[in-house]
């Protein structure tokens, strides 16, 4: 088994500081997958120039659900496997739930004026091939997407106000001990982990 993990870099002491490659490298580490991790910002080369991505033995496969899916297939990985019908879904419509949630701490990150500095004094402190004209157009792009997505439409108060309502969904789903399911994570565990380590380095 070679597997190797492209994702953005490190940021605020955390593996990624996007929460889908979070996502992944959590899922990774829960199962015991041994893999090396490789941070890229440059995302050309990547399926549908989107990360992350993974190259497991020559094989390249792109998009975090993907990954996951195929990498509890190929290797039997077995986190989920004693989950019922319910509880299977209960877990995709949550980690559904959290990857629109990624949207609404991004655009805090990008979009909002009162954060937007101290990400970008961050990245550009911690990642000095990183310029300052580079932040700027990656910013644009990104006004572009919260635009088509729709979250880019909104006041800031208007979109946390929607992350707001997910996460005291969340917070009415997991107990305070434990996990959702019982006593031991399930691949829904890869998807709060990234959102809690997003939210608490934002």
């Amino acid at each position: 088994m070679m597997i190797t993990l492209y994702s953005y870099p490190k940021l605020f002491g955390v593996a990624d500081n996007n929460g889908y490659g979070l996502k992944v490298f959590a899922f990774l580490r829960l199962n015991r997958v041994p893999f090396q991790h490789e941070h890229i910002l440059d995302a050309s080369s990547a399926p549908r120039g989107q990360l992350p991505y993974i190259v497991d033995d020559g094989e390249t496969i792109g998009d975090s659900d993907t990954i996951i899916a195929q990498l509890t297939a190929k290797y039997r990985l077995a986190m989920d496997a004693t989950l019922t019908l319910v509880q299977r879904d209960t877990n995709h419509m949550v980690t559904r739930m959290l990857d629109d949630l990624y949207w609404v701490m991004s655009y805090s990150r990008w979009k909002d004026e009162r954060f937007w500095p101290a990400f970008r004094d961050a990245m550009l402190r911690e990642h000095p091939t990183v310029t300052e004209a580079g932040l700027q157009k990656a910013r644009e792009f990104n006004f572009q997407r919260y635009h088509f997505q729709g979250i880019g439409r909104y006041e800031p108060q208007a979109a946390y106000a929607r992350g707001l309502a997910d996460l005291q969904v969340l917070a009415d789903l997991i107990p305070g001990n434990a996990y959702v399911h019982g006593d031991r994570p399930t691949s829904m565990q890869g998807s709060m982990v990234s959102l809690r380590t997003f939210i608490s380095t934002k």
